[in-house]
């Protein structure tokens, strides 16, 4: 995931919300359980963890039972350690007391308690990444130090594996072309990972390696849903037995949800954008641009795709009185710099939100070279009166000036081909006076539509006139 290409904007829940989820996951739920159970006869060993006595005791206290209960609530444990719900005393005698973090949880703001649910599933997302326990121990040798080669791991790898992995989850997920809400099935994340972009029919190897992929991913969504990252369907019991045994039932081979899946939950959604940020990824959320300038607001959803770019202008848009943010949009809408066009394009877009109380700002630019043709569109729709006709001048530089948006936003999309197919029939000498338009854009727009018009002759048209074009414009 490149650092330096932002990535879709998120939607994220409100944080009190949030906070209330945080709490409710059963890790975390856990973790403070035994924060409030732990006295002055508790004992942990010298890593910090309960001791093997008191283990049974703690899984009682959590109401857990059966085999793994003691597994559970030492992993329970070790998150109220680590996220100062509990604190060591005395390293010598195993001692503890209650941390300061514990009434954060119960005291603190939303904020906080969140503080506290990111550094809990930092624990978790570092045990996700560990092999397999009996592994280690399989690979220990008589001095008893860990032959990491022998298991075939490589922390940093593995890490990276899992954060690749939850990148593509989070990108999936934020993405308005992606699932959504919907989740995921484990085979194509686990695909994302290992198949290249530009392979047509996986080879047996590939395909093997994405099985193995996913039989890791599998152990380890089990192990992150616990602290309410993901929302897990796992893998069907009956496709991982052996060969030569009989399903136990009878299964449908083409139901993708037997092979896992997975969806983020709006608390993961938040945890995962929070790492991002921590790692200098560009990951906007909704709403970060409601409380500053239309500049700044123009300028940010000129990446968004259209459904998050109007949910971010609608946010703006409410803090403000209609008329003031019509003037301060128009404002920030000038410029002959190569971001214009598009700021322009974004601008008549949020003007389409704002109602009629707007027209004062409209009419005070309707002889502005830049803004006049955007101001008689916006009071056209409105149906107002009395709207001066453009030039033709004007109506050509605002052509172009849309044609130069569409391409900044969309690059040779299969809208822009029909728009530049549309305006090359209705206007049979566009391209004549095209190339004499007074804008930055006006080459480059030409160029454009001689690459994208189907038709030799059309599409050589426009590429004389950019070349025109170029020579009036001295370049």
């Amino acid at each position: 995931m490149s650092e330096s290409s932002p990535l879709p904007p998120v939607r994220l829940h409100p944080e009190a919300e949030l906070a209330r989820d945080a709490l409710s996951t059963p890790l975390l739920a856990r973790a403070a359980r035994l924060a409030r159970w732990a006295g002055p006869d508790t004992r942990v060993d010298a890593g910090a963890g309960l001791v093997d006595e008191q283990l049974p005791t703690a899984a009682e206290v959590l109401g857990l039972s059966g085999d793994d209960a003691a597994a559970h609530a030492s992993e329970a444990w070790r998150v109220a350690v680590d996220t100062g719900l509990v604190e060591v005393v005395d390293e010598e005698e195993g001692t503890v007391a209650t941390g300061e973090e514990l009434d954060v949880l119960t005291g603190g703001s939303p904020l906080d308690v969140l503080g506290v649910w990111l550094n809990a599933l930092d624990t978790v997302l570092a045990d996700a990444s560990v092999p397999d326990l009996d592994d280690l121990v399989g690979a220990m040798d008589a001095g008893g130090e860990v032959d990491l080669s022998s298991v075939d791991w490589d922390p940093e790898v593995e890490q990276e594996f899992l954060d690749g992995v939850l990148g593509n989850l989070y990108l999936l997920t934020v993405s308005e072309d992606g699932p959504g809400d919907g989740p995921v099935p484990l085979p194509a994340l686990a695909a994302s990972m290992i198949v290249p972009s530009d392979m047509g029919e996986p080879t047996n190897d590939v395909l093997e390696q994405v099985s193995d992929a996913m039989m890791r991913l599998d152990d380890q969504f089990r192990i992150l849903a616990p602290v309410g990252l993901v929302e897990y369907q796992p893998v069907d019991e009956a496709l991982m037995a052996d060969a030569d045994e009989e399903p136990s039932s009878q299964v449908d081979d083409t139901d993708v949800s037997r092979y896992g899946m997975v969806r983020l939950t709006p608390l993961g959604l938040y945890g995962l954008r929070a790492r991002l940020l921590e790692a200098g990824v560009a990951a906007p959320a909704v709403g970060d641009l409601a409380d500053k300038g239309a500049d700044a607001l123009l300028d940010g959803t000129a990446t968004f795709p259209p459904a998050a770019a109007q949910a971010e202008t609608e946010q703006w848009l409410a803090r403000r009185e209609p008329l003031a943010a019509a003037r301060e949009l128009l404002a920030a809408a000038r410029g002959a710099d190569a971001g214009g066009p598009l700021r322009r394009l974004r601008c008549q877009q949020a003007l389409s939100l704002v109602g009629a109380e707007a027209e004062p700002a409209l009419r005070e630019v309707l002889g502005d070279s830049e803004l006049g043709g955007l101001a008689r569109v916006w009071l056209s729709e409105q149906g107002a009166s009395d709207v001066p006709a453009p030039s033709e001048a004007m109506v050509f530089w605002l052509t172009v000036d849309t044609l130069a948006a569409q391409l900044a936003a969309e690059g040779n999309s299969e809208e822009l081909q029909a728009l530049v197919e549309g305006l090359a029939q209705q206007h049979s000498g566009f391209f004549a006076a095209a190339w004499r338009v007074e804008h930055p854009a006006t080459a480059d727009v030409l160029e454009a539509m001689g690459r994208l018009h189907p038709d030799k002759r059309i599409a050589k048209e426009a590429r004389k006139a950019a070349f025109k074009a170029r020579s009036q414009q001295g370049s």
